[in-house]
C-alpha cells in the first residue's frame, strides 16, 4: 500500500494593537525571518487550542482567538511540501516577560504591514502578508466554522 500524501496542518494568530502587529523573529533554514505566531496542530490538539498554545510558547502572550480570517493552501516548492494554514485573529494579555521562548525564537516584536512589506525576502512565507491583509480587509468567519467531533 503506497503512502497517502498529506498536508501540513497549521495555526497563526493575527494581534494588531496601534497599528502593528505581534510577530516572531525566528531562525528557519538558517536564515533570521519573520512570521505570525504560528505552528503545526499537535496530535489530539484542537486549532483553537493549537493557536493558543503557539502564541503562547512564541511570543510569551496569552492569546484569545475572535474569529477566523481566513484558511490557506501553500506549496512550499524548495521542500514540495504543502500547507494548511488557519488564521485566527484575536486579542492577548498577560505578557509573561520571564518566559523563555521556543526554540528557534528569537524574539517577540511588533511590527506595522508596512514595515513587513518592507522587506519581502525576511518573511517566512507569502501567507504571513496575505494573512494580515486579510484581516486588513475585513474577512471574518466565526469561531463555531470549525467542529472538533469526539
Amino acid at each position: 500500500m503506497q503512502d497517502v500524501w498529506k498536508p501540513h496542518a497549521t495555526v497563526a494568530a493575527i494581534i494588531e494593537k496601534d497599528g502593528k502587529f505581534l510577530m516572531v523573529e525566528e531562525m528557519s533554514a538558517g536564515k533570521r525571518v519573520y512570521n505570525q505566531p504560528a505552528g503545526h496542530l499537535d496530535p489530539g490538539e484542537s486549532l483553537l487550542t493549537a493557536a493558543i498554545r503557539e502564541t503562547q510558547e512564541e511570543t510569551a502572550w496569552q492569546f484569545t482567538p475572535e474569529y477566523i480570517s481566513g484558511i490557506y493552501r501553500w506549496e512550499q516548492s524548495s521542500t514540495n511540501r504543502c500547507f494548511l494554514r488557519f488564521a485566527f485573529v484575536g486579542s492577548c494579555k498577560n505578557h509573561d516577560k520571564d518566559q523563555q521562548l521556543d526554540d528557534g525564537i528569537i524574539r517577540a516584536l511588533w511590527l506595522s504591514r508596512e514595515e513587513l512589506a518592507a522587506m519581502p525576502d525576511k518573511l517566512r512565507s507569502p501567507m504571513v502578508l496575505r494573512c494580515i491583509d486579510d484581516y486588513l480587509k475585513g474577512k471574518k468567519y466565526p469561531l463555531d466554522l470549525l467542529t472538533d467531533i469526539q
